[in-house]
This record gives C-alpha cells, structure tokens and sequence, in this order.
C-alpha cells in the first residue's frame, strides 16, 4: 500500500478553508440603474485607476465620484445615484450560503470559511446591512481595510498572514481569471467560479468523501439503475430495460438489493422483455449469457450444457459468435473475451483457443483502439481483457495475454475519456500492478453533486451506433476504481505512474475532455490537492 494513505478517504482530502470572493459568487448585482450611465460605462468605471484607489481606501467616496465624473463628463451625483442603486441591487446567493453552513456542520468545526473581496469600505458597510446570516463567515477580509486588492500578491499574504492558514489546504473561489491565478502562485487550490452548480459540485468533490457518497447514491436510486441512450442523430434518449449492465453492477457491487434483474436459468437475452430500437424478438446472445452464468454462478452442469449449445455458434474460422441466432452472424472480439471468461471459469477454455488467438491478435496489433462492434471504447475491451485474466489461474492464459494487457494499458494512461473509460482503466492498471495517479485525478472531479458519477457509455447498436450508458454501472466502478487504486488489490507500488505513458507512434483515440487536469505531485495524497485546481427512436435497427 502506498505509505499514510487514509482508507478509501476516510474523512477528507485535506482541506480546511475556503476563501470566497463576495461580488458575483456569494452576492449578485444589476448594473443596470435608473441613469444615464450605461451598464458598459459602469464595467467601464469599475476598471478605472480610480476605482481601484477607492476599493482600496486611498481616496473617499466623495472624491472618487467626483474623479469618475471628470473623467467620464458625468455629474459626480449622477454617479452617485448609480452606485446607491447597484448597491440597492445586490443579492446573496442563499444557495451558495447554505451549502457553506452544510459543510461546515459536515467538517464538525474543522472547515473554516472566509471572505476576501475588493470593495471599497462605504460599498462593504452597504452590504452589511442585506438578511444575510454573516456568522458563516469566520472572518470578512476587504480590500477597503487592508488597503490591498486582488490579484496583489499584497492582499492574499496580508490575509494568510491573518488567518494563519496553510496554503496547500486552502481553497479559493473567484469570478476573475486573473485573482485565481495569484491564488494559485502562492499554493492555493484556485477554482474559476461559472455558475452555482459548477461551484456546488467542486466544493463537495473536495470537501466530501467520494466513495461514501458514490455509495449513497447507488442506495438511493436501487433497483431504478437503468441503462439510457445517448439520443444520437437528434433521437431522444431511450431508457432500456436490460440484463448486462444489471450484471456488472452486480459484480462490481455484490449487493442484489441494487440491481433489476429478469434472471434466466441457462441462457440470457440482454433485454428484460421485447427488444428496443431493435426488433422485438430479440434472440438470446452469447454475451449477457455469458455474463449471466460466470456473476450468478451457476451449477457446473447447467453451465456445461449452455457451453455445448455455445460451442454450435463457432464460425468457419474457429471465432465464438455473438447470438444463439444462425441467421445473424455476428462477432466481436469483447463478446469473445467475455465467451472466453465463462469458458475458462469452468475449466473448458481449452476448447476456445483460435477464439483466444483472435483475442490476443486484436490486443498485439491494437484493432481496439477505436472501440469495437458493440462496445464503445478501447478501455472496454481491455477491462474485459482483464476480468478474463482473473477468470483462471491457468498459467498458459496468463502468459498469452497478461504481459501485454500490461503494455497497453500503460499506452492508454492520461488519454482522455468520460467517467466510465477512466474508472476502467484504473481497474485494469489495479490488476497488472500499476498505481495510475493521472486518471485518478481526473475520474474524482467528475462525480456529480448528487453523489454519482456522470454516464459513461458502454456498449452501442451494431448497426446504427446509438450508444448505451449507465450512470450507476459507471458509479459502481469509478467506486471499485477509488477503493483499488487506494488500497490496491495488488499490495504492490512496484508500478506508480504519475505523469502519462503513451508509447511513440501509438494511435489513441481520444474524446473531448470532461475536465481541466491537474498533475502536479508523485504521491497519491499530494494529488488529492488538485483535483479540481459535469422521446423515442422509431426506425428499427438491427443490433
């Protein structure tokens, strides 16, 4: 295990304080007034060397709008009148202000909260007097008192120095590019406000413990864990009443009290009942079959029986097909994997081995990298890949696949993907050895304010490439993906990679990035400190 590493996050990741710009984050204002002064004239003014004196207590209110008037041709009372109805305008962001109370009766008084803001004194002493509960705020710190603005290093230190807080264990909060880069200069964990619920789910995917949190939600939402759509080609999402993401959460999870499952005693379809956005009679398949026998564990003479039927549905080229369906000849090389795992777990995969030379032809050469038939990624097929690998302890199986899953893998670090692709590489890096810090920082970020992660798509229509998703497979195994990358199935960190591995002249394919990345430290804790520095389809189409 990697040395004064906390189980699976156990409390936090280490922050104590949180620093708040008050304008434009915890209070909102109009700068529209009843006067001639236009809102751009108003932007303009507040970016005046003038202005900055005045938030900065050189010069009284009186003679800052008497400058703003010389300079502007404006009456000073015309100015006057503005500003008295900006600040009339002001408005907390009680949502804001209650999730501050909410974390800090969370942290049980370790969390504490300040304010740091450029406004002039007159301007503060205004805002003191809104129906806000100022208590929240350990301390306000002004800009007006300290004679200090932001992005000044002078005015962050002059706060530090006040607070006696550790920079590292800090977090910043404002509306500017530019103050959250002089945050970030002197060790604080800077975040760019853009809207309240970017601000909410930063703050509790610092503050709070995701895999507590990712539990909770697949609780919350048990037995209503359903596979979705993504809508492609303008069609509305879809939800699916399907077996194998049922199955995998499962497995991931062992808790039968999460899952919807119309289980089959030998054979299974994928669907639970008629076939959707397919035709409905949808024949029963090799895949969620084999999947089905291998998670429920099924008597070994059920099981070999099923393997016998299956053994029919192997092509002229000795490849295991995907549907129990001779007029539908389909393959492809994960439903091979999985065929594979359920073979092996039984001690028959000897019977599969140009289906098993075909798999490591696809791994050696790499025809996964843009994902496959049904499955989306290349993260897929290497996941399967691995699940194989603990199917059986066979030493021949192990030596065919195991050295070179671990090259890769080792290829596919730091490439970009949704939640699900990161959360499966991890997997896959637990189970050859490697500590893959670079896709850990990158999968927390993206778990959701209500605890899960966001949808990660899986596997797609043959045919039509609509593809299939599901926020609590996802959710289940970005949590097995927290747990082993933290405490490590292996025991070993033989193997820590922190910085990306990309062999040369490897193709990746990669999909936009969901987040900013933050790789700035080797150790695991030290990363946990930046990580966030989230109808109907009515034509058929054959799967």
């Amino acid at each position: 295990m990697l040395p004064n590493l906390p189980s699976a996050m156990s409390q936090s990741s280490g922050y104590t304080t949180i620093i708040f710009d008050l304008e434009d984050i915890l209070f909102q204002w109009s700068p529209g007034t009843k006067t001639n002064i236009s809102s751009e004239t108003l932007h303009k003014i507040l970016n005046t060397h003038t202005w900055f004196d005045y938030e900065r207590g050189r010069i009284s209110e009186d003679s800052c709008y008497a400058y703003i008037g010389e300079e502007f041709s404006i009456k000073p009372e015309e100015v006057r009148h503005a500003f008295r109805q900006v600040r009339d305008s002001r408005q907390a962001n009680n949502e804001l202000i209650l999730l501050i109370r909410e974390l800090k009766v969370q942290s049980s008084g370790r969390l504490r909260v300040f304010a740091m803001s450029n406004i002039s004194s007159p301007d503060y002493d205004a805002l003191r007097t809104k129906p806000v509960d100022w208590v929240t705020f350990d301390r306000v710190f002004t800009s007006g008192a300290a004679g200090e603005r932001k992005p000044n290093l002078g005015f962050y230190k002059y706060v530090l120095r006040a607070t006696g807080v550790d920079p590292r264990n800090t977090i910043f909060v404002d509306s500017k590019l530019e103050n959250v880069l002089s945050a970030r200069s002197l060790g604080l964990h800077g975040i760019i406000f853009e809207s309240p619920g970017s601000i909410k789910r930063a703050l509790r995917n610092l503050l709070e413990n995701p895999v507590a949190r990712g539990r909770d939600f697949l609780k919350r939402n048990a037995g209503r864990l359903l596979s979705v759509t993504d809508g492609a080609d303008d069609h509305h999402p879809v939800v699916l009443q399907e077996n194998f993401a049922q199955l995998l959460i499962l497995e991931a999870t062992g808790d039968h009290s999460l899952v919807n499952l119309i289980d089959h005693p030998r054979t299974w379809n994928f669907f639970q009942g008629k076939g959707q956005l397919t035709t409905e009679q949808f024949p029963f398949d090799l895949d969620t079959t084999s999947l089905g026998l291998t998670i429920m564990q099924r008597d070994k003479i059920i099981a070999s029986s099923v393997m016998d039927e299956m053994l029919e549905y192997v092509d002229d080229d000795g490849i295991i097909q995907t549907y129990f369906d001779h007029k539908r000849p389909r393959f492809d090389p994960v439903v091979c994997v999985n065929a594979l795992s359920l073979f092996y777990t039984y001690g028959r995969g000897r019977e599969l081995q140009e289906t098993l030379q075909w798999v490591h032809e696809v791994l050696l050469n790499r025809a996964y990298l843009d994902g496959t038939r049904y499955y989306d990624t290349a993260e897929c097929f290497l996941f399967f890949v691995s699940r194989l690998l603990t199917s059986s302890n066979d030493p021949e199986l192990h030596s065919t696949l195991e050295p070179l899953l671990k090259e890769r893998v080792q290829e596919r670090i730091g490439a970009e993907g949704d939640s699900l692709a990161l959360a499966m590489r991890l997997l896959v890096c637990d189970a050859v050895g490697f500590k893959n810090l670079v896709d850990f920082r990158n999968l927390l970020p993206l778990q959701m304010e209500d605890g899960g992660w966001e949808i990660g798509w899986m596997y797609k229509y043959g045919s039509s490439g609509i593809r299939i998703g599901n926020r609590g497979l996802t959710t289940a195994l970005a949590i097995k993906a927290i747990d082993a990358t933290i405490t490590g199935s292996t025991g070993s960190t033989e193997h820590l990679v922190t910085a990306p591995a990309f062999a040369t002249k490897v193709p990746l394919k990669v999909t936009p990035a969901a987040t900013t990345r933050h790789r700035r430290r080797s150790s695991l804790i030290d990363s946990l400190q930046w990580l966030w520095p989230g109808g109907k389809f009515h034509k058929s189409a054959e799967i």
